[in-house]
């Protein structure tokens, strides 16, 4: 009887919701910070909850990633900014604030790109500078306009890779899906969301998604994704081609940050697959 007890404590209703309320909260393959961080969310993302325990939730994310996160990275709530007005957040990070003012407080939040927030007011002022948002916890407070958009356009392959220059130099952070740090799948991911598709988490499943063809190394053209490791069923890194032998990817070899690569020498020896979104 006790043990039941102590099960229904922790036990969750099936896929109830709650909200990211941290920047970036980092997922572990068990409950404990010991473990190796599998995933991450960002603010403001919907999950699903799948199990509690103490400090501890299980949760599935949008692109169905699962992990483990401590509770105090979440708000067990409705789903947020999925309906109204919702802005996206488009500069690298931006501060939300107290006020409409950036002198007086330092911001409540710094939260990273693609960030959604509920919009409640604004643009207001001469220069419709400020927009009034409602936070996952309910609270109101102030974002620059100029940090985010209503409408985010898909991109071309040659607007995408032009875009995508914008983050070389952000740190790579193993099992990293934000401008706090990327780690190659995140990173290429995030580009192929930019074009309208949702690519799996990982490397291996993105090669193997049904969305994809494969194409010979002779054939490659800007835009085709990458994929190295021991073999083909090996996967472990992957990245965006861009053209003239290059490509774009969050790596941590040699230097750990978003970088444009050279298809030659290791890269070249580790290639084991290339695709093409169908």
């Amino acid at each position: 009887m006790l043990i039941t007890l102590v099960i229904a404590m922790f036990a969750a209703p099936p896929d109830s919701n709650a909200v990211v309320i941290q920047p970036v909260a980092n997922m572990y393959s068990k409950p404990a910070v010991e473990v190796n961080v599998v995933s991450q969310a960002i603010y403001s993302t919907n999950v699903a909850v799948l199990e509690k325990q103490p400090s501890w939730t299980k949760i599935r994310t949008p692109d169905g990633y699962l992990g483990w996160v401590q509770s105090s990275a979440l708000i067990f709530s409705k789903p947020y900014a999925t309906d109204g007005r919702v802005a996206q957040v488009e500069s690298l990070f931006s501060g939300i604030y107290r006020e409409a003012d950036i002198t007086t407080h330092q911001p409540l939040v710094i939260v990273p790109f693609e960030a959604r927030l509920e919009v409640v007011a604004g643009p207001i002022g001469d220069d419709d500078r400020w927009l009034q948002v409602r936070l996952p916890d309910d609270r109101t407070a102030w974002i620059q306009s100029g940090d985010v958009t209503f409408s985010v356009r898909k991109l071309s392959v040659p607007e995408l890779i032009e875009w995508s220059k914008r983050f070389i130099g952000l740190p790579y952070i193993w099992g990293g899906t934000s401008t706090l740090g990327y780690d190659c799948s995140g990173f290429t991911q995030m580009l192929c969301r930019r074009r309208g598709y949702s690519l799996p988490r990982d490397s291996g499943p993105q090669a193997d998604w049904q969305g994809m063809q494969a194409v010979d190394r002779a054939e490659l053209q800007p835009g085709d994704l990458l994929y190295f490791g021991e073999s083909a069923k090996k996967i472990t890194h992957t990245g965006m081609y861009i053209g003239n032998g290059e490509f774009i990817d969050a790596t941590a070899y040699l230097k750990p940050i978003v970088q444009i690569s050279q298809l030659e020498g290791h890269w070249s020896k580790l290639l084991v697959a290339a695709r093409r979104i169908r």
